[in-house]
């Protein structure tokens, strides 16, 4: 076939086949192998992947003159019609189909490459074939160039080290694998002495400390052996641990290991210390010193002694265990065999090397805080400053009883201000004309209501003005529910309205009475103030005389007899009432037919008739 009857996909395949050619350094097909071709071997001038692309636009550029050549029926029919590239039909592949093909291509021949087997061991193997070592070559630049082809470019990159195999690309075959670098010392320890199993650095659990357990973290190992305890107490620790060991060698192996760190953190509770130590194994022991506590008598007759010398209790808040209060008769420093180890190790001694390194270790912490061994014993520090705080003021408060009160230096109040002459009290300011208005009070959500507020400032300025200018209160005599009958009196308004029924409900809730009868109350005292609200509340039997010739005035002015009861006379229709009040005056009062319901109606008159025709009731008369 020739040149120009190739399709462009054979033309894009025959350009891939010269770049692999090229790339492997044999001749292409058609072409010999004359020195002015390239060197066998040689590296190629271009990478596949440009080569590739370069098919491909060399594709598109040939289907693109095919579609623009003038067809053979637009020649003339003298002339010859001029050849034409071939248009791609439906059977011929695309360009894209083509570029797709090759690198399909390219791809099973980097699978044939890596099909074969590989070798784990740098051994030495017969020289490749020229070609076949080429190939290789090629199908691993092709790999290459298929990773990193759709990868961003990162600024940091070297643009040299571009044509380098990335870190995940495959591995190269046996003949090119390099050369793997001999194993190191610490490799082959590891492999032949498996690591120990991992194991947390402290096993104490602080987070569960409390008034009666607390947890110290680990002293810090020592360059240089010292003394565990510096002193009295701490030493008296140290030597109920060594004055009953049976092996002085345990012991110095023991504060070996406490100079070392090898003591965790220790946990202190009543009666027991607990702590792991670790040993020659990997796994640390865990190790424990048991001390009797102290019963409750002893620590009553600690605390007595205590409570006795403040000085003990001085030297206790400054971290010191005083000689008085250990020599009390209380057992309170550990003596020989009082201490009682307990460890998991095997080692049957007592005590074993571990517990002696928690005991040296203990003493540590006895020297810095002797409330540790007071915790031993059974009772936390803030539960004895408090009972020792508690005792000391109540033996303080007795003994001062019991001096009773000392005469203290000084001057009579009377003696000093004798013979002193007082200056005159200032002329009084003039009282004003009346009382001043009280300020606005702005009504809040929730609050008392503005307007009662007024009212009540008010009602205080009139009763503070009479009080400046007459010397008396008038209505200081007043009960609370006469008080509180004269409030809702002067609110103005008449009767149980919705504008005073908040005011009503309020100070018949404060008086213990119905806002009806407060109402009623209301009433009389307007009708005649304090000797009305009495007129109507309390009933009284007048004397002969001015009551006694009320009914014949009333028949002489044509009204029918009335019934009397006390001081009250009464229509025979049950709707109009006459009453006599102490102050001599006769008062109104109405009701419904029928009902004893009766109200204070009109002005007191001292005329019983006037008072009865005062009704604005027409059946009155």
């Amino acid at each position: 076939m020739s040149a120009e009857e190739r399709t462009p996909a054979e033309e894009a395949r025959e350009a891939l086949r010269a770049a692999r050619a090229g790339a492997s350094g044999e001749p292409a097909e058609g072409e010999s192998g004359s020195a002015d071709g390239p060197e066998r071997g040689a590296a190629p001038e271009a990478r596949p992947g440009e080569v590739a692309r370069a098919a491909l636009r060399a594709a598109v550029a040939a289907r693109r003159e095919g579609e623009a050549a003038p067809e053979e029926a637009d020649a003339g029919p003298d002339q010859p019609a001029a050849p034409a590239a071939p248009r791609p039909t439906p059977t011929s592949p695309r360009p894209g189909d083509a570029a797709r093909e090759a690198l399909r291509a390219a791809r099973r021949e980097a699978d044939r490459g890596e099909r074969r087997p590989r070798k784990t061991t740098p051994r030495p193997a017969p020289a490749p074939a020229e070609g076949h070592s080429a190939q290789a070559q090629a199908a691993r630049d092709m790999r290459n160039f298929l990773s990193t082809a759709f990868r961003m470019p990162d600024l940091a990159d070297d643009p040299g080290a571009e044509a380098q195999p990335r870190t995940d690309t495959p591995e190269p075959s046996a003949e090119h694998a390099p050369t793997p670098p001999a194993p190191s010392t610490t490799a082959t320890r590891t492999s032949d002495h498996p690591a120990p199993p991992h194991h947390p650095s402290s096993m104490a659990t602080p987070h569960r400390d409390s008034e009666l357990r607390r947890t110290f973290p680990p002293f810090a190992p020592r360059p240089e052996p010292q003394d565990f305890a510096t002193t009295w107490w701490g030493q008296a620790w140290v030597d109920a641990l060594e004055h009953t060991a049976l092996d002085v060698n345990r012991l110095a192996r023991g504060r070996g290991y406490a100079d070392a760190g090898n003591v965790d953190a220790i946990t202190v509770t009543p009666g027991l210390v607990l702590a792991y130590v670790r040993g020659s194994r990997p796994r640390p022991y865990r190790v424990q010193l048991r001390l009797r506590r102290l019963s409750d008598e002893d620590w009553e007759r600690l605390l007595e002694a205590a409570v006795d010398s403040p000085a003990d209790i001085a030297a206790l808040l400054d971290k010191e265990l005083p000689h008085t209060l250990a020599d009390r008769g209380v057992p309170l420093l550990p003596g020989p065999g009082d201490l009682i180890p307990q460890c998991s190790c095997p080692d049957s001694g007592r005590p074993c090397k571990h517990a002696a390194a928690l005991c040296y270790q203990t003493a540590r912490l006895l020297d810095a805080d002797p409330f540790v061994l007071l915790l031993l014993r059974g009772r936390g520090e803030r539960e004895l400053l408090d009972t020792l705080s508690r005792r000391s003021a109540a033996s303080a408060a007795r003994a001062a009883r019991e001096r009773g009160p000392a005469a203290l230096p000084g001057v009579r109040a009377s003696e000093a201000l004798a013979g002193r002459p007082l200056p005159p009290l200032p002329a009084p300011l003039p009282a004003p004309a009346h009382p001043e208005a009280p300020p606005a009070y702005p009504a809040a959500p929730g609050g008392p209501d503005p307007f009662a507020l007024d009212q009540l400032a008010t009602d205080a300025a009139a009763r503070a003005h009479a009080l400046l200018t007459t010397g008396r209160d008038p209505v200081g005599g007043l009960t609370l529910w006469q008080d509180a009958v004269r409030l809702a009196a002067a609110r103005p308004g008449s009767g149980l309205t919705a504008a005073t029924r908040s005011l009503y409900a309020t100070l018949a809730a404060a008086v213990d009475r119905a806002p009806a009868e407060l109402a009623r109350a209301v009433a009389a005292w307007r009708q005649g103030g304090l000797a009305g609200l009495t007129v109507l509340e309390e009933p009284w039997d007048p004397p002969a005389g001015r009551f006694d010739r009320a009914r014949p005035l009333l028949l002489a002015a044509d009204l029918p007899a009335f019934r009397p009861w006390r001081n009250h006379l009464t229509h025979p229709a049950g709707h109009a009432q006459l009453r006599l009040g102490q102050d001599g005056l006769w008062y109104a009062y109405e009701s419904e037919p029928g009902h004893d319901d009766w109200w204070p109606r009109g002005a007191p008159d001292l005329d019983p008739v006037s008072a009865l025709t005062t009704l604005d009731i027409p059946d009155a008369l």
